[in-house]
């Protein structure tokens, strides 16, 4: 039993930072300005990826006879707020949204990290979060890149 609460537990954290990503593009496609157009189609695939993770995520949870999380995580809140402010400050700058979306990856990359490394997942979940993570880690990659060349 206990292994079960803590393996829907571990795929119940990657929910919530898949939702905390969801709400992180959606903040980053309300900072783009028109000279920044280029960035919503990627910012908006985000999105949909990390929905698609998501609902791969419930899908599990669900077969072990739980319900899935809907909120966000706490950290998650904090650094959407701070975005918040930070854009105030900004000016809506495309390297700001970049860097802001960066660290929210990095944030992703981390929680899928912490979760394989928990011992109690069963290889065939193990597999799919490996999945995951290597396509947020895509995105990572474009949005440092696109953080780089900005100005």
């Amino acid at each position: 039993m206990e292994t079960k609460e803590a393996t829907v537990d571990t795929l119940n954290d990657l929910v919530l930072i898949n939702n905390d990503r969801i709400e992180g593009y959606e903040r980053a496609l309300k900072e783009t300005t028109d000279e920044d157009a280029d960035l919503r189609p990627l910012f908006t695939r985000y999105i949909q990826e990390s929905h698609q993770c998501k609902m791969e995520l419930g899908t599990e949870i669900q077969a072990f006879g739980e319900d899935m999380e809907t909120g966000t995580t706490g950290s998650g809140k904090l650094y959407r707020a701070w975005m918040d402010v930070k854009a105030v400050f900004t000016g809506h700058d495309r390297k700001a949204v970049l860097s802001n979306c960066e660290a929210g990856e990095d944030a992703a990359q981390r929680a899928y990290k912490s979760a394989l490394e928990e011992e109690h997942l069963p290889a065939f979940l193990r597999e799919i979060i490996t999945r995951q993570k290597e396509l947020l880690r895509t995105a990572h990659n474009e949005v440092k890149s696109l953080r780089d060349l900005a100005q």
